[in-house]
């Protein structure tokens, strides 16, 4: 299992990685979320990644966390797993190049907040969201840092109070996921929408990744100046200059 729980692939631009324990509904033990983290470490700096997937195996997308590792572990063991899982959540929203959620199933608990810390989220009209810890006497205190951040505080707190699922359409009414598609057209869709990203110039894509993120936790005064110094720092990349330079027609 240590070699495969984790699948990787990269083909034109595109680093996939496709969570491969399905007959544990792909949880984030913590041999999974060392995988996923090392991944991502290694890809931050590979100019042949330029945009990632992460899917699932089997049903499940991920079903949270590894319920028999939290419950058996002592107080130290459970902090480091809170301290991992929150590093990747962290990692994977820091990650410099767009990173895209692909939800065939359910994703509940720290599945949920995996979906919310990526970037964009596409998921099959059947898959399912919740942050239902509570309904087990676990309130979801960690998934609900990503979701109240993608959602908006007042959603978040229906989700997480009472523990009950979210529809794919009610997850895309909610910004949760951008698109709620047939279940056969999952995978077409999110190749298309990463093939897209992966086009764009990459230090064009970098810098907004970042700015992006940054601007959106300011107030209006320093998100617009911050967004302004990285339009100044912008137009001198050989990538925009020779677009703009096309556009005009010289």
């Amino acid at each position: 299992m240590a070699e495969n729980i984790l699948l990787r692939a990269e083909h034109n631009g595109v680093g996939r990685l496709t969570l491969n324990d399905p007959a544990r509904a792909n949880v984030l033990s913590s041999e999974m979320m060392a995988a996923l983290g090392a991944t991502l470490s290694g890809w931050r700096e590979d100019d042949g990644v330029r945009v990632v997937v992460i899917a699932a195996a089997g049903k499940i997308f991920c079903a949270g966390h590894d319920l028999a590792e939290l419950r058996d572990g002592d107080t130290a063991a459970r902090a480091r797993i809170f301290a991992t899982c929150s590093a990747l959540m962290m990692a994977v929203a820091a990650f410099p190049k767009p990173v895209i959620a692909c939800v065939q199933g359910a994703a509940v608990a720290a599945g949920c907040q995996l979906v919310a810390s990526c970037d964009l989220a596409y998921a099959a009209e059947a898959a399912k969201f919740a942050v239902s810890g509570i309904n087990l006497g676990l309130f979801c205190s960690t998934p609900g840092v990503a979701l109240g951040r993608a959602i908006g505080r007042k959603a978040a707190a229906e989700l997480l109070y009472t523990g009950k699922f979210a529809t794919a359409a009610e997850a895309a009414a909610l910004g949760l996921i951008n698109r709620a598609v047939p279940a056969d057209a999952l995978e077409s869709v999110v190749q298309e929408i990463a093939g897209t990203i992966a086009a764009k110039p990459a230090d064009a894509m970098r810098l907004g990744k970042a700015v992006f993120a940054r601007q959106m936790d300011m107030d209006l005064t320093r998100a617009y100046q911050t967004a302004s110094a990285a339009m100044v720092e912008n137009l001198d990349y050989p990538a925009a200059l020779a677009g703009i330079d096309k556009f005009l027609g010289k």
